[in-house]
């Protein structure tokens, strides 16, 4: 029974092939048979078509029917041999979840802060609380409040706190930073944009027409002319799979405190500048005044020598000599105002202002500097901007070691494509004209001549370069801070001792006009005798400005009023900034 019904269904898919062989791909008739293969042509076909639709079933049944024995059980048949085949979407989690645990992985060095210069001393070697017993000097303890804010406030000048606020705001250097800081947030956005697929779209047209002379050619439809349109939709992605991207991020965000932390040592350096310009200003004010007064007495004993002389009882080389000492302080006090003028003009560049358009009214003054909390050496590490960017641009250098390992690793790409293509433009987006394609690809460097081990050799030759430039700061920090303490310290000793010579200075010229107008001494000695006061009191103003530009020198070396708390977080780096703080300036 079960042998008959093989026979004849083998006669009968026998029949169908052959009558099937006999058609033309395109319908046409090859041999004997029917008259077309394709439905529909006459009416015997549509008469067959529904029994040639149950013979082409039965033959792919026959087709994908295990042959072999049967068992006695229906239950109990040979396992079909395309269910030994997995399913295809049974795989995919693995994949995945293979994808997912690469995409953990952080290939490089980690991080750890490098070891600062070991201070064991309990205060700075020139603190004022080494030399309590020495007089002109002003003891602050190094447990007074630090400074905090607006350090220049301290010398209760309202001028120069006016001025500082001017130069926060018009500064253009403080602003080149500034900017330079933004450009480095900005390139944080482009390192994490790497984390998103890229989607892409290429709409097209194209009209073309082939030779008509490639017979041999294997070209279809030659001579003829073909419209393209072509509407497609790209999808690509790259999966962090070894931290290469992270590194990046990393690297961008370090960066970016980088430029933060130059952009408060700028600040501090121009706030210094200005100080320092200000209080030389006002130093060349008490000079003016001194001269002023020196020419006046220079005058008075021009006129005393020439009314001697006109009465006969003195000589003319007294009226000479008198002559030549009110010239050259007059001359003198010509110079101081060159002087003001260069360093008037240089407050208005620092404030961002025309030299032109700026002036500061003269207001001579005699400053006493106030004492400077100092803290204690190991404090200066975070107090420093300058030192604070050092540190993270060894975290950067690091970070970028890490972008060299993962250059060893491969690189995964998850690609897909689709869309629409038509011969004409009305049918474009019908869904018969759609395509699509997806895949992954993987690429991976086999040789290209040690190339990335060099390169990774030069990251961490940078990296090492960076911990002797980090120390280097930290040793230069104390350097300076010695540095302006021993000389506030020395100036105010001087500054005693100078003060007490412009007294003897000052005795000295009142004895002596008192001789030569009684006619013991001759008129020379009188001359020495303003010379020596005006050096004298030259002397003084010098050191007081000096003074000043020490104690700034003091506080600027000291970090001025910034710590490191105040240097913003990588979380505070990479947060998205206004589109309007990109605004083109006009």
């Amino acid at each position: 029974m079960n042998s008959r019904i093989i026979m004849k269904t083998s006669s009968s898919t026998a029949n169908l092939l052959t009558r099937t062989a006999n058609c033309h791909p395109h319908g046409k008739r090859v041999g004997a048979g029917l008259q077309s293969c394709r439905p529909g042509r006459n009416e015997e076909t549509r008469a067959l078509a529904p029994e040639g639709r149950s013979r082409r079933r039965r033959l792919w049944s026959l087709l994908l029917t295990p042959v072999g024995p049967r068992c006695k059980s229906p239950s109990r048949r040979l396992p079909n041999p395309w269910s030994l085949i997995p399913n295809p979407w049974s795989l995919i989690p693995i994949p995945l979840s293979l994808l997912f645990a690469l995409a953990g992985c952080n290939v490089g060095p980690h991080y750890h802060a490098p070891t600062p210069p070991q201070v064991t001393a309990p205060n700075y070697k020139e603190s004022p609380v080494n030399f309590q017993d020495q007089p002109g000097w002003k003891v602050a303890s190094p447990q007074d409040a630090m400074i905090r804010g607006n350090w220049w406030e301290i010398f209760h000048e309202p001028e120069l706190n006016a001025l500082e606020e001017q130069l926060n705001i018009n500064n253009q250097n403080i602003k080149v930073s500034f900017e330079n800081f933004m450009a480095a947030r900005a390139v944080i956005s482009e390192a994490r944009s790497q984390y998103y697929p890229t989607i892409g779209v290429g709409p097209s047209w194209n009209r073309s027409r082939s030779s008509g002379n490639l017979r041999n050619s294997s070209t279809a439809n030659t001579g003829s002319t073909s419209t393209l349109w072509s509407a497609p939709l790209s999808v690509s992605w790259t999966p962090d799979l070894f931290g290469k991207i992270r590194n990046q991020v990393r690297s961008a965000e370090y960066a970016a405190q980088v430029s933060a932390a130059d952009l408060e040592n700028e600040k501090l350096l121009e706030q210094a500048t200005l100080a320092q310009t200000y209080f030389e200003i006002r130093g060349q004010d008490k000079l003016q005044t001194i001269l002023d007064q020196t020419v006046k007495s220079d005058q008075a004993a021009l006129d005393a020598a020439q009314g001697a002389y006109d009465v006969g009882t003195g000589d003319y080389i007294s009226v000479v000599e008198a002559k030549t000492t009110l010239n050259s302080a007059k001359t003198s006090a010509i110079n101081v105002g060159l002087l003001r003028a260069q360093y008037q003009h240089a407050i208005a560049m620092l404030t961002g202002k025309a030299a032109t358009d700026f002036s500061i009214p003269e207001r001579p003054m005699v400053y006493a500097p106030p004492p400077i909390p100092t803290g204690v050496p190991s404090q200066l590490f975070e107090r420093r901007p300058d030192i604070a960017a050092a540190e993270r641009t060894l975290a950067e250098a690091n970070a970028t070691i890490g972008i060299g390992y993962g250059a060893f690793f491969p690189s995964v790409t998850l690609s897909a494509g689709a869309g629409f293509e038509s011969s004409t433009l009305g049918h474009l987006f019908d869904w018969p004209s759609r395509f699509w394609s997806v895949g992954p690809s993987i690429s991976e460097t086999i040789f290209n001549g040690w190339l990335y081990r060099a390169e990774l050799h030069q990251y961490e030759a940078q990296y090492n370069a960076d911990v002797a430039t980090y120390r280097q700061a930290c040793l230069a920090a104390f350097q300076q801070v010695e540095d302006a303490l021993v000389a506030t310290r020395n100036y105010s000793q001087q500054i005693l001792q100078q003060q007490e010579a412009v007294k003897s200075a000052q005795q000295y010229y009142d004895l002596e006009m008192e001789r030569y107008k009684i006619g013991v001494d001759p008129f020379v000695d009188v001359t020495i005798a303003q010379n020596s006061l005006l050096s004298a009191q030259t002397s003084l103003n010098t050191l007081e400005v000096q003074n000043m530009l020490s104690t700034v020198t003091l506080v600027e070396s000291l970090g001025g009023g910034w710590d490191r708390s105040q240097l913003p977080t990588p979380e505070q780096v990479k947060a998205t900034v206004p589109n309007s703080t990109y605004t083109m300036q006009r």
